[in-house]
């Protein structure tokens, strides 16, 4: 077997995102034929001490506290920012201008302002490129993708999707800092309409193309929280629930919600497509079904069918385990790496790209815009492309 090349491997970021990307770069290579072999090459932290922590438990050689001494290292090869939002636009467009692949958390940025010159970083670079949108990965939702290109549902009328969590209900719990900074707009950019709601946009983009209009409305419950960089009790600039009506390109209509204030509910993502011919729902809490209705299935067993997706002529499923068998959350970030490598491989950078980010950081912007004007708005930058990796 030819020896793979080694991808040096530069994190920035230790939280729950470094882990499960961490995991990634030690996991796919295991069940999938790649290019490359990752090699954890160096953690980049602003706390010494949990990144040599975070380093040995993953196998990192070194530890750095420079993002910039980080970049600029000549045995890295890819940079994978999973820092607060407010870093990810200076990191990225530095590895860009050195020559380095650049693999972002989500949003790709605050705004499609600042995600914009990121995007001209690596295209100007040529450099393979990735937002982690790990949810495209679902083994369902690449079935469905696969019915929808291979036009099942003919002309699609509707879509729908919430992400519903619980966990910033307490009046008593502070805003920003280390832990909680997505509770700060100056480091987030938004609240939940940039966390959550990104997700479900960037898969509607995914799934049914180009969205041209909104109209939304957002709410910040408690208005005030103690600040855990100052101490004092500050304004709360985030939304702690958004929803919107929308358009897409292709004449459907559809519903979006996500709340942090849903009593019951930790991670409620859910989504509903509805065409001429068929549907289907999907929901993160099942992950591995896929709900689907054929309208031209013989009308005595006409019906909606829970479709088990865990068999190896299912995407993704041949590499794990033997048929009926289920796999995680994890997994989805493993396919998402494999991809991305595979692609790299050859030259070429898969959806979703850093250019893919940008178009769902039109749309929040568009949401956040409406959320204050009380109006329709239309999404800026339609020319922008959406690839369908």
């Amino acid at each position: 077997m030819p020896q793979k090349k080694r991808l040096n491997v530069g994190l920035i970021g230790y939280g729950f995102m470094g882990k499960v990307h961490s995991n990634a770069y030690l996991q796919a290579p295991r069940f999938f034929d790649l290019p490359y072999q990752p090699v954890l090459k160096a953690v980049c932290a602003r706390t010494p001490e949990k990144a040599k922590d975070f380093a040995a438990n993953w196998g990192y050689e070194a530890v750095e506290s420079d993002w910039r001494a980080l970049v600029r290292r000549a045995d890295i090869d890819l940079i994978d920012i999973a820092s607060p939002n407010d870093t990810h636009a200076e990191i990225a467009i530095a590895a860009a201008q050195a020559g380095k692949m650049v693999c972002c958390e989500k949003p790709l940025a605050r705004s499609a302002a600042e995600a914009l010159p990121m995007v001209e970083a690596v295209e100007k670079a040529g450099v393979a490129n990735m937002v982690w949108y790990n949810y495209r990965r679902v083994p369902a939702v690449a079935l469905l993708k696969k019915l929808l290109d291979e036009g099942r549902f003919g002309r699609i009328f509707h879509y729908r999707s919430q992400f519903l969590q619980d966990w910033t209900i307490s009046q008593d719990l502070p805003q920003g800092g280390q832990a909680l900074w997505r509770l700060d707009a100056a480091v987030a950019g938004s609240g939940v309409t940039g966390d959550l709601l990104a997700h479900n946009i960037d898969m509607a983009l995914y799934l049914n193309g180009p969205i041209t209009e909104v109209t939304a409305m957002t709410e910040t419950f408690i208005k005030e929280r103690k600040h855990n960089l100052t101490g004092k009790v500050a304004p709360v600039t985030i939304d702690d629930a958004s929803a919107f009506l929308c358009r897409f390109g292709n004449g459907s209509l559809a519903m979006f919600e996500a709340t942090r204030y849903a009593r019951g509910h930790k991670a409620l993502f859910t989504l509903e497509i509805n065409g001429e011919r068929s549907s289907a729902t999907w929901d993160l809490h099942d992950m591995h079904r896929l709900g689907y209705f054929d309208h031209r299935d013989p009308g005595e067993v006409r019906g909606w069918r829970s479709i088990h997706v865990s068999d190896g002529d299912q995407p993704y499923m041949g590499h794990w385990w033997v048929p009926g068998l289920q796999i995680g959350y994890e997994a989805t970030f493993i396919h998402q790496l494999a991809d991305f490598l595979i692609a790299a491989g050859e030259g070429k950078s898969i959806g979703p790209t850093f250019r893919d980010g940008l178009a769902t950081d039109y749309v929040t912007d568009a949401v956040l815009k409406s959320a204050r004007s009380r109006q329709w708005e239309k999404v800026q930058g339609q020319g922008v492309g959406h690839s369908q990796g």
